[in-house]
């Protein structure tokens, strides 16, 4: 009945991210085919053209996309991937949590930046 919770690393796999980097290969390649005619009634020059310009595009954006997740996947600390995250993680480490009984609000705390700086003498 209890499941664990899904980790970081059950969700990128290398399959996936090929599986990944594939689809927006096929997305970007049709959309090329599309914008340059390849489906419409050309010459034969034309259309070997546009299929030849297709396969460019599917395969840059392939390895473009591939590389991007890739070196996104590295920012990861490896310690990190199977730690749980149980508080907001731009909240400075010792800020009181909204989710605690008697927290302080950021609007009940004394402001330091309220009106002008008092002028020297």
């Amino acid at each position: 009945m209890t499941d664990k919770p899904t980790t970081r690393r059950d969700l990128m796999k290398p399959v996936q991210l090929l599986g990944l980097a594939f689809i927006a290969a096929l997305f970007a390649g049709f959309v090329t085919l599309m914008s340059m005619g390849f489906f419409q009634t050309r010459p034969a020059d034309e259309i070997q053209r546009a299929l030849i310009v297709g396969l460019v595009a599917a395969g840059a954006t392939f390895i473009v996309t591939l590389v991007s997740l890739a070196l996104l996947l590295l920012v990861v600390d490896p310690t990190k991937v199977t730690a749980t995250v149980d508080r907001p993680l731009l909240l400075p480490k010792d800020a009181t949590d909204a989710t605690t009984p008697g927290a302080a609000t950021a609007s009940d705390a004394p402001r330091t930046d309220d009106g002008p700086a008092a002028p020297r003498a």
